[in-house]
């Protein structure tokens, strides 16, 4: 399984974002074999690690992102990834636009995993102060615990000889 998040620049959502679930798989027992990867919309910060309140909001947490780098989504990353997961609808609506037409089910949004928020967008926190950046955690811890339940329902699932049916 390979899971790819992505935002407008990829320096502050999406590197949370891969950040937070990188870590959260590294500590939970599955025998999920994932690889994880984030990339932006645009190209203004390829190269560049990600935004230093990020990183700060994401050290204040427990989180590790500082050997990221930024870079740009490319059309083979629409067949090499399973699951590409938007920050926002505008991003969603890019992505899809994007896409080859046999890949465009693969983008979904990323909160779509936390439907208990009531959020469909994880806000932009850039030209914000450090709250924004303490919400696009608060956001993305639950919306990663929701695609991990997720994905382990459904490796469960794929295994089991009798897999539950819808009801």
């Amino acid at each position: 399984m390979r899971i790819l998040f992505v935002c407008l620049g990829n320096i502050c959502r999406s590197p949370t974002a891969e950040a937070v679930f990188r870590h959260v798989l590294a500590r939970v027992e599955t025998d999920l074999k994932i690889e994880v990867d984030s990339a932006g919309i645009g190209s203004w910060h390829i190269g560049e690690p990600p935004d230093e309140r990020a990183q700060a909001a994401a050290r204040r947490r427990g989180f590790d992102m500082s050997a990221l780098r930024a870079r740009q989504i490319v059309r083979e990353d629409f067949e090499r990834f399973d699951l590409i997961l938007a920050m926002d609808r505008e991003n969603l609506a890019e992505l899809r636009e994007r896409s080859p037409q046999q890949y465009r089910e693969r983008v979904r949004l990323f909160l779509e995993y936390a439907p208990d928020v009531g959020e469909e967008d994880v806000p932009d926190p850039y030209y914000g102060g450090e709250a924004g950046f303490e919400a696009v955690l608060d956001l993305t811890e639950q919306a990663v615990r929701g695609l991990l339940d997720h994905l382990t329902r459904t490796f469960v699932d794929s295994l089991s000889p009798n897999p539950r049916r819808p009801g």
